[in-house]
């Protein structure tokens, strides 16, 4: 192995281990995608929802009573549309104040749910830092009113989806089962998916699938409208092993951290996804026939058949073993498509 290409895998594995960390890095190139994708516009190409859960003492749930004529007086979590020009956090910030009279402090996002780049929701866990509660009487455009709600007493809902949001934020409170996540200020023309795409075999040997030009690095991907966003991530594999892509699972098991700036319209809007993703094979193989006929086990990665990728095994061994326990315990941010 040349000099050059030693320090450019040292540098791979630099950059695995600082998304690992929560950080991120610039977007340079985009592999696969951008010519079915159009830039992340807000208003236009994209839509970006920010959802506040924030508790009280007594783990009472912070509430906000709608004003829309289509859910008039139903209530739902303190949410809406990030506005051209703001940061994720800004949005929420001032969705809070607006529509529940306090301001906040987001702690860490607790999940990300999309419909594809158009549509994304990021929902945060966040905490009151001062103001008062919005009253009655301060019922404008945004909404009626705000209320603690203790989860029991019965409260006409918007929708029955929040209450695995509000699940989800208390169990994160109790027990923090990935790290505090928050939006990175890191700019992005497009939606777009980075992978840490790894294979693991039984003696947990591991390697992560690599684009060999102009350098070595992770593969990034665009999002395209037709499919959920982590759908990327089977692009890769389907232009990298086509022929063995229908016997793989591609498993984008969450995010290590996001990158967002939102700043410049139409230039900045859009978002980067650091993502863990597995590719497992699938044991349940068939035969011309249709019956079900015995695999051996896989110890190796499917051959890449495209020149343009490479697996990498990963060699350090704290870096191994600190993705093998990312998989194993699903440690991580995770992204649910609702398609």
């Amino acid at each position: 192995m040349e000099v050059k290409e030693m320090e450019q895998l040292r540098q791979v594995e630099e950059q695995v281990e600082m998304l690992l960390s929560g950080q991120g890095s610039e977007v340079m190139t985009c592999d696969i995608g951008l010519e079915q994708s159009k830039p992340a516009t807000l208003r236009r190409t994209v839509t970006y929802i920010v959802c506040g859960v924030i508790f009280n003492d007594k783990e009472e749930v912070l509430m906000v009573q709608e004003a829309k004529q289509d859910c008039y007086k139903q209530w739902y979590l303190p949410a809406g549309r990030v506005e051209v020009g703001e940061t994720l956090e800004e949005a929420l910030k001032r969705e809070v104040k607006e529509e529940a009279g306090f301001d906040c402090e987001p702690i860490t996002l607790l999940l990300i749910q999309e419909q594809g780049p158009q549509w994304v929701r990021f929902i945060f866990l966040a905490k009151v830092t001062g103001g008062s509660i919005k009253t009655p009487s301060a019922a404008d455009q945004e909404s009626l009113q705000a209320s603690w709600w203790d989860r029991q007493s019965s409260l006409p809902l918007r929708g029955r989806d929040i209450l695995r949001l509000i699940d989800c934020g208390l169990k994160y409170r109790q027990d923090p089962w990935h790290p505090v996540t928050l939006p990175l200020d890191l700019s992005c023309r497009h939606v777009v998916q980075r992978l840490v795409l790894v294979f693991t075999n039984a003696d947990q040997q591991m390697w992560v699938l690599l684009v060999k030009a102009p350098q070595l690095h992770l593969p990034t991907a665009a999002a395209v409208k037709t499919h959920a966003v982590t759908w990327a991530a089977n692009m890769v594999v389907q232009e990298a092993m086509p022929s063995v892509y229908y016997d793989q699972y591609v498993n984008t098991l969450g995010v290590f951290s996001l990158q967002h700036n939102g700043r410049q319209h139409g230039k900045t809007d859009g978002v980067c996804f650091n993502t863990l993703v597995t590719l497992v094979p699938d044991h349940v193989q068939r035969d011309e026939d249709g019956e079900k006929v015995e695999c051996v086990e896989v110890r190796q990665p499917p051959a890449v058949e495209n020149p343009r990728y490479v697996w990498h095994e990963i060699q350090k061994q704290t870096l191994r073993e600190k993705l093998l326990e990312k998989i194993k315990n699903t440690s991580i941010l995770p992204i649910h498509s609702l398609y």
